[in-house]
């Protein structure tokens, strides 16, 4: 790198391009050649953004170098320069992007060549004004080597130092494991990196000492430029591990860092490589490095499913990752194609535990969101999760895939309620599980501990529009209204089209008897989700009159007309008709479609019976009781 010909000053430092030294407070601090060449581009262009790219192009402009290089490059510089604990912020890390100088820096002109010596003329003592060529030969030899020696000392000692969240700064207890970037040329590659992303987030969500953000929130930082630091702050973690994936053929390299968050700064980096028929391997000791790095001491069962010594067939492995990927959409066209490749990678593995889980857990999700008839998709979600359960039991998400089945399905609370203990006892950060757990204790009335469930939901998935609705579930159960509409209309700000965020927000206005309101967002719900602002607007508007002239009583007797003569093309589930009748004080009609709800094994009379305030005028009737006890509820969830 040519001669620089100015000076750079910011706080108690000054950079000399030209003698290729930093000084601190007039104090020469040891910078091995290429941590300098690399504070020196970043001082240059303070203020503006520097990709890993172009850093590394200009320092190895003719080497092939993994990024690696770079963040140990980095990680002596902060060290240098102090910028941890709690001292001067001078390097900012730009997730997925780079980094940026943001110290104050002042640029002053180079004094010249005879700078160096000037200084050390006006700075040291004439204690021997005689010259150095008249010592000894020997002596020159022995001073030197001495001097060598003692500066390969110090640079082994500084490159080698790792600073550690146990070396006097605060603890790490949760962290977020940023989207990989995919290096390769290949887009349709994403999936599989998005897949091994997820999987980082799995493994390490199983250490019950840490919090782990989940999948959905992470992967909405994919591509962003924010800082490190902000994301930490809107996830609030202590720390941060971003890296890539590079797949060629069936060969794969990861490379990860981990960052501490406040204050920010470089705790870890390192690099793993091996086959796709090893990719469990892989993927633990990526986890275990980082469980090492922030001292999280595992116990000999968290020890034992960080264990995956099954090879992988490559083929079923991207069948798999596929399939996560579509999974994750929440969608029924997503769950489609999930179900579709689950299969292909359980076909091309037959004893795939993983794959039968996950295809477990999708039919659920298809069977909550409608997207496949309740009973077809619960048992075939039975059917999976027994089949991964026989092959690993220590899988939490077939457990609470199975937890879920046995509460919908075959209304056997009691086995239900173990299940999802056991689920969370294997995996304590699994979003799904909790969310999960938090409607089941919701819908059996159990709303303290709901809450306090939900709560945990939105720790570790902070930003995911779905979790945030479902957790207002058991506000709207507890008839906290308020509370609802609020919550309502913050995920309705994150995603404006969220439909459990609307049917929530509405719900919580009929509740409280806010009908306009309610009809309101219906309307605007019904355009949004496509259907023609001319034909809806009537519709409405009689809905609108009739509450005006009759009050709740004409709202809900509208409601029924309007739905009655879908009903005659499109049934729906009984409970439904049940609700409604019952609205109206029409007990009779009520409890026919209660009984019919509870012949057809409705999800819906599972999920709404015992908190529907349309039902509290019926609660003392001895037929309420008596379909309570059918059920099988139990008696203090009644």
């Amino acid at each position: 790198m040519p001669e620089g010909k100015h000076l750079y000053e910011f706080g108690p430092f000054r950079l000399d391009p030209a003698e290729r030294l930093l000084l601190r407070n007039g104090q020469t601090v040891p910078l091995a050649p290429k941590a300098f060449d690399t504070l020196l581009l970043l001082v240059e262009n303070s203020g503006h953004l520097l990709t890993k790219d172009e850093l590394m192009k200009h320092l190895w402009p003719e080497t092939f170098v993994e990024e690696v290089n770079l963040a140990q490059n980095i990680s002596a510089i902060r060290r240098a320069l102090d910028d941890k604990n709690g001292g001067a912020h001078y390097i900012e890390t730009v997730a997925k992007g780079g980094y940026r100088f943001v110290g104050q820096v002042s640029v002053f002109p180079s004094p010249g060549p005879t700078a160096r010596s000037a200084r050390e003329s006006h700075a040291t003592p004439a204690l021997d004004a005689r010259p150095v060529m008249s010592k000894s030969p020997r002596r020159r030899i022995v001073l030197g080597v001495g001097v060598a020696t003692a500066l390969a000392v110090l640079a082994w000692s500084i490159g080698h130092r790792r600073v550690r969240a146990g070396d006097s700064l605060s603890p790490i207890r949760s962290i977020a494991i940023l989207p990989l970037q995919n290096l390769s040329n290949d887009q349709q590659q994403e999936y599989f990196v998005d897949g091994m992303t997820d999987e980082l987030i799995t493994d390490l969500a199983k250490m019950g000492k840490l919090r782990v953000i989940s999948r959905t929130s992470v992967m909405s930082y994919k591509g962003t430029r924010k800082s490190l630091g902000t994301i930490a702050g809107e996830l609030n973690v202590d720390a941060v591990v971003e890296g890539t994936v590079l797949r060629a053929g069936n060969r794969v390299r990861v490379t990860a860092q981990l960052l501490g968050a406040s204050p920010e700064r470089h705790l870890w980096a390192d690099s793993y490589q091996g086959d796709l028929t090893d990719v469990f391997s892989l993927q633990d000791r990526v986890a275990r490095s980082i469980a090492r790095e922030i001292r999280v001491t595992l116990t000999p069962e968290e020890q034992a499913r960080l264990t995956n010594l099954r090879p992988a067939d490559p083929e079923a492995y991207d069948a798999y990752v596929r399939g996560r990927h579509y999974a994750a959409q929440i969608t029924p066209d997503g769950f489609e194609k999930a179900i579709v490749n689950f299969g292909r990678a359980i076909e091309l593995q037959p004893r795939y535990a993983q794959a039968y889980a996950d295809l477990a857990e999708t039919y659920c999700w298809a069977a909550a969101m409608q997207s496949i008839p309740a009973q077809e998709g619960l048992l075939k979600a039975r059917q999976a999760a027994m089949k991964a359960l026989e092959m690993d039991e220590s899988l939490s998400q077939a457990h609470s895939s199975l937890a879920w089945v046995k509460y919908a399905y075959e209304w056997n609370f009691p086995e239900a309620e173990r299940e999802f203990h056991r689920s969370l006892e294997l995996n304590p950060g699994a979003s799904w599980a909790l969310l999960w757990h938090g409607m089941y204790l919701a819908q059996g009335n159990r709303i303290e501990e709901s809450i306090a469930e939900m709560k945990k939901v939105r720790q570790v998935d902070p930003l995911s529009p779905a979790a945030n609705a479902l957790a207002l579930v058991p506000l709207l159960n507890g008839r906290n209204y308020d509370a609802v509409i609020e919550g309502g209309r913050k995920v309705l700000e994150m995603d404006h089209a969220n439909g459990l965020g609307r049917w929530l927000l509405t719900s919580a206005f009929e509740w409280k008897g806010d009908f306009s309101k309610a009809i309101d967002l219906e309307e605007e719900t019904a355009v949004l989700y496509g259907e023609n602002k001319e034909v809806v607007a009537p519709r409405f508007s009689r809905l609108r009159r009739a509450c005006q002239t009759l009050g709740p009583q004409g709202y809900w007797s509208m409601k029924l007309e309007q739905q009655q003569s879908l009903w005659k093309t499109n049934p729906g589930d009984p409970y439904d008709h049940a609700v409604l009748y019952a609205r109206l004080g029409k007990n009779l009609d009520a409890f026919n479609w209660l009984e019919k709800a509870y012949q057809v094994r409705s999800q819906e009379i599972i999920f709404g019976l015992r908190t529907e305030p349309a039902f509290d005028g019926l609660r003392s009737d001895p037929r309420y009781t008596n379909l309570v006890h059918r059920i099988g509820f139990p008696a203090q969830t009644q």
